[in-house]
C-alpha cells in the first residue's frame, strides 16, 4: 500500500498538480490496474491522517479512534499505561506580552522547526506535581503525556490559526479539573523555558522563529483495539518517517520503520523508503509506505512544489512495477486530499489504483483526479479497500453458505 499523503487535490484554472506533472510510471499503473475514487472515511468527513490511515487498514475510526495523541505517543515509541494523558504537540512561535496566554500566535510551526532535541529536553526538566514526559516527533512535532488516572476531557491550548491567542486548557467535566490546571501550569513554565532556552536566542540573531512555546492538541486515552495480525492472521509493517503514521501501525500490534534519511518533508530519501519496504515485502505480508511531502506542501498552498515532487517521486515507481503481480497486490492512494487552494484537509474523494494479475482492467490511463472516477472500481470507502486486495489475492473468507 503506497499512500501519497495529502496528494489529491482541487482545480486551480482546471488543472492540479497530479494532471500537469509527468509522472509514467504513476501513469502505468493507473493504466495497467483498476482505478476509482475512495472517500477514506464517508462522503462529506473531512479525514484526519490518524483516523484514515486505520480505515484503510479496515479498522473502524468510528469505534477504534482514542485520540491523537495516544497514537503520536505510540509512533514515537512512549509505552502509555491506563489513565496516561496523551498530546500532540507543536513548537510554536508567540509575540505579546503577559503571560503565554496573553501572547498571539504567529507561526504554529515556528519554521517548521526540526532540531528540538535540545528544546525538549529542557521541557523535561520542568517541576509539575505530577510526573510528565515530552518526546521529540517528526519535525516541529512533539508529544507529551500526563502521567496518572486522569480524564480526557479537556479543551485543547492550540487556537488551530495564527493571529489567535493560546488557549488556556479547561476541563469539559468535574473529573478533569485538577489536570487541565497542570497542565496550563505546564504550558506556561513550558513558554518560559523556551523563552530564554540558548537554540532560540540563536535562532533570533539568525532572524529564524523562536520555538518559545508548545500548543497542545488532540488528547486522549488508549483504547483497547484488536491486533491487525488477530484480525486478519498478516503480519504488518508500516515504513514512515511520520511518528502518527507508525504509531497506528504500532497500536495494531504491527512493526515501524524509519528509513536512514527519510524525513517525512520533501527533502526525504525516497530511495531509502522504496527500498526498505521492498525489503520488508519478504517478510511482512502487508507493508504500508507513507509519503509525507504532498500534504505539506498542500498545507503550504505550493502548487508547484506538488508538481515537483510528484516528479521527484515519480521514477522510484518504476521498482514497484518490477514486481509480480500474480504474487503480489499493489495499492497506490492517499489518505485524504489537501488542495493548495484550501491549505487544509478536505473530503474530497483521493484518487485509487489496484494493481494485480487478472484484475478487471479498465480505460484509465492517467492517474489524476479527473480520470480516476471513469475506472472499474467506481467510488468505495476506506473500509473497503484491504478487503478488495485480499480478495485479489485469494485470502478471503466467504460470508454465507
Amino acid at each position: 500500500m503506497l499512500i501519497l499523503d495529502g496528494m489529491p487535490d482541487r482545480p486551480v484554472a482546471g488543472k492540479t498538480p497530479l494532471s500537469v506533472a509527468k509522472k509514467p510510471n504513476l501513469d502505468k499503473i493507473a493504466e495497467i490496474g483498476i482505478n476509482g475514487i475512495m472517500d477514506t472515511i464517508s462522503p462529506g468527513i473531512r479525514p484526519g491522517s490518524d483516523t484514515s490511515h486505520l480505515a484503510l487498514l479496515g479498522f473502524d475510526p468510528y469505534k477504534f479512534y482514542m485520540g491523537r495523541g495516544p497514537i503520536e505517543a505510540a509512533g514515537v515509541g512512549i509505552d502509555l499505561k491506563p489513565g496516561d494523558i496523551a498530546f500532540r504537540a507543536n513548537f510554536a512561535t508567540v509575540v505579546g506580552h503577559g503571560t503565554v496566554f496573553d501572547k498571539v500566535v504567529v507561526d504554529r510551526r515556528a519554521g517548521r522547526i526540526e532540531q528540538t532535541e535540545d528544546l525538549v529536553n529542557a521541557l523535561n526538566e520542568i517541576d509539575l506535581p505530577i510526573d510528565f514526559e515530552v518526546a521529540k516527533a517528526t519535525g516541529h512535532r512533539a508529544v507529551v503525556v500526563f502521567r496518572g488516572n486522569y480524564s480526557a476531557e479537556l479543551t485543547e491550548t492550540d487556537p488551530k490559526v495564527v493571529g489567535e491567542k493560546v488557549k488556556k486548557c479547561k476541563p469539559l467535566g468535574d473529573s478533569a479539573k485538577e489536570i487541565a490546571e497542570i497542565i496550563n501550569e505546564f504550558t506556561q513554565k513550558a513558554h518560559e523555558v523556551l523563552e530564554k532556552h540558548s537554540l532560540n536566542l540563536e535562532r533570533e540573531k539568525k532572524g529564524l522563529p523562536k520555538a518559545n512555546a508548545i500548543l497542545l492538541r488532540g488528547a486522549g486515552v488508549m483504547k483497547e483495539i484488536p491486533s491487525f495480525k488477530d484480525k486478519y492472521g498478516l503480519k504488518l509493517a508500516v515504513v514512515s518517517a511520520t511518528a502518527l503514521i507508525k504509531g497506528v501501525g504500532r497500536i495494531l500490534g504491527g512493526d515501524a520503520f524509519t528509513p536512514q534519511g527519510a524525513t517525512g518533508n520533501k527533502k526525504t530519501n525516497l530511495e531509502s523508503k522504496f527500498s526498505a519496504s521492498l525489503d520488508l515485502l519478504k517478510k511482512y505480508d502487508v507493508v504500508l509506505l507513507h509519503i509525507k511531502a504532498p500534504d505539506e506542501l498542500g498545507h503550504d498552498r505550493d502548487f508547484e512544489g506538488k508538481v515537483e515532487f510528484i516528479e521527484k517521486l515519480d521514477p522510484h515507481l518504476s521498482r514497484i512495477l518490477e514486481l509480480d503481480f500474480s504474487k503480489n497486490c499493489v495499492i497506490v492512494t492517499s489518505d485524504h486530499s489537501t488542495p493548495v487552494s484550501v491549505g487544509e484537509h478536505t473530503a474530497d474523494p483521493v484518487v485509487v489504483s489496484v494493481v494485480h494479475e487478472g484484475v478487471r482492467v479498465d480505460d484509465v490511463k492517467r492517474f489524476t483526479e479527473f480520470d480516476a472516477p471513469k475506472g472499474g472500481l467506481c467510488r468505495i470507502k476506506g473500509m473497503d479497500l484491504l478487503n478488495i486486495a485480499l480478495d485479489l489475492l485469494n485470502l478471503s473468507k466467504k460470508f454465507g453458505a
